[in-house]
């Protein structure tokens, strides 16, 4: 049995020379000191793997239609066989490639092993990295719950503001002037073939520039990057103290994908597929659109951001990052690569983790979306117990008012803080801020008879700092009554 099988490998070895041309990729010289730093770029990519897998059983059963994407994913969720555990390996799949594609790049940068001369290793990881936040966000969508379609409405939104192209965009992103069939139709050609097109084109760039400069040794402070002599330095070292990649280097990297694996597996079968959101329904405002977790840092900036630095934030950080991460090596291919010699380095990758979690921690209580569920103001914050500036206490709640503005430590916070309102605007401007609106809050003109406009600006007036100190230990006292 064992000859007959050895001789069925011979035959198609033979034909297909995997020996010959495989061969000595998988064996080749590898440093020594290359070991568990060096992973997460083969996890990423086992992550990838899983991506594609998953994705093609999903495909099988989903239906990229207007109409029928929603139910289609109900179905496989709750009726299909292993559906479940399918879709649960695709979401949890999708956060460990997120998650391993950055820790894969921190690597390379505190080691720098963007230095000469590996300069475009760099750079095609960079692009891999955007694309597969691109296919983590299209992906998203692609649930086309009330959740997707608000997220299509944020997105295309922020690419139409691009000066002079932006409407362009816009329309090549929807498929038209509205999200409808043609959007998710687009969406998932980009999720499914584009993207994954452009990465599989990726890593094979990346790879081949992996073997052609070799896996670059541990960084040593005795060892600074000469390009002049680098090359002749770097072949003495591995033929003096390289192993070969299989086995002596490549078992840890099976070891950590196949736990990668098993970790996904395991959130998929204990945790389960994340929840839909409620069908799709754009004429619904009260839906609550909640980006994924990776992206939770980026909405919570835009919430702490002056209205008028939100163009610049939106339209610049992606393009500055993007330019400044992929012309790296340019501006630094020699010198130390050691963290010890560059202290600044890891500077800068502690306070970029610091601020993404701090930011990730601000960003998940949603400070940038309407909170729907406010209470209405108690009498001891509106200030009266009856005539119009009562009355239009009642109103900012009714209309709508404090799903995004904070009084007195009643309200959301996705627009300004009205507690002083009345000292910051005089009447005239909040009549015509009201019914014309402006930045980011829509004009109220024809939701509002003049009466209740009127109401409303009344309340708005007392809203002054005597007042609201006043009323905030009044507020204070009354959610002590409440705790209490």
């Amino acid at each position: 049995m064992k000859q007959q099988l050895q001789a069925t490998w011979d035959w198609i070895d033979n034909r297909i020379g995997f020996t010959e041309c495989m061969m000595p990729y998988i064996a080749h010289t590898v440093p020594r000191d290359a070991r568990w730093w060096y992973v997460f770029g083969s996890a990423t990519l086992t992550a990838f793997i899983v991506q594609v897998a998953t994705g093609i059983c999903l495909a099988m059963a989903y239906v990229p239609g207007g109409d029928e994407a929603y139910e289609s994913l109900k179905y496989i969720t709750d009726e299909a066989q292993f559906g479940s555990l399918v879709r649960g390996m695709h979401a949890y799949g999708a956060s460990a490639m997120v998650t391993l594609v950055v820790i894969h790049l921190v690597q390379v940068y505190l080691h720098a092993t963007y230095k000469y001369p590996r300069e475009l290793n760099w750079m095609t990881g960079v692009v891999l990295f955007f694309v597969v936040l691109g296919m983590a966000f299209t992906g998203q969508l692609l649930r086309w719950d009330a959740n997707g379609v608000w997220s299509v409405f944020v997105a295309t939104e922020m690419a139409s503001r691009t000066p002079y192209i932006g409407p362009m965009i816009s329309h090549f992103l929807l498929g038209g002037e509205t999200v409808g069939g043609s959007t998710l139709t687009r969406f998932f050609a980009y999720h499914v073939f584009i993207m994954p097109g452009m990465i599989f084109a990726g890593v094979g760039l990346h790879l081949f520039l992996l073997f052609r400069h070799g896996v670059s040794e541990m960084p040593n402070v005795d060892q600074p990057v000469d390009p002049a002599t680098y090359k002749e330095e770097y072949e003495a070292r591995l033929k003096k103290t390289g192993v070969p990649f299989w086995p002596n280097a490549m078992w840890r990297d099976v070891v950590f994908s196949t736990l990668v694996v098993g970790v996904i597996v395991a959130c998929a079968a204990i945790l389960g597929p994340p929840a839909l959101d409620a069908s799709p329904d754009p004429a619904n405002i009260h839906a609550d659109p909640m980006p994924d977790w990776y992206f939770w840092w980026y909405f919570a900036v835009l919430s702490l951001l002056p209205p008028s630095y939100e163009l610049w934030f939106i339209l610049g950080v992606p393009v500055l990052g993007f330019l400044v991460l992929f012309f790296l090596p340019l501006f630094s291919n020699k010198g130390h690569r050691a963290p010890s010699k560059r202290p600044w380095a890891v500077g800068i990758v502690i306070a970029a983790f610091a601020s993404f979690v701090v930011l990730t921690v601000y960003g998940y209580r949603e400070p940038w979306s309407p909170d729907f569920g406010v209470e209405e103001l108690p009498t001891s914050v509106i200030g009266a117990e009856q005539g119009p500036v009562f009355e239009g206490g009642k109103l900012v709640h009714s209309k709508g008012c404090m799903y995004c503005h904070d009084i007195n430590g009643y309200g959301g916070h996705r627009g300004p803080d009205l507690s002083n309102i009345g000292e910051q605007l005089t009447r005239d401007d909040l009549i015509i801020r009201i019914n014309n609106g402006g930045y980011n809050m829509p004009s109220f003109a024809s939701s509002l008879n003049s009466q209740e406009l009127t109401k409303i600006v009344d309340f708005l007036m007392t809203r002054v700092e005597d007042r609201t100190e006043s009323s905030t230990s009044d507020n204070a006292k009354d959610h002590a009554d409440d705790r209490g």
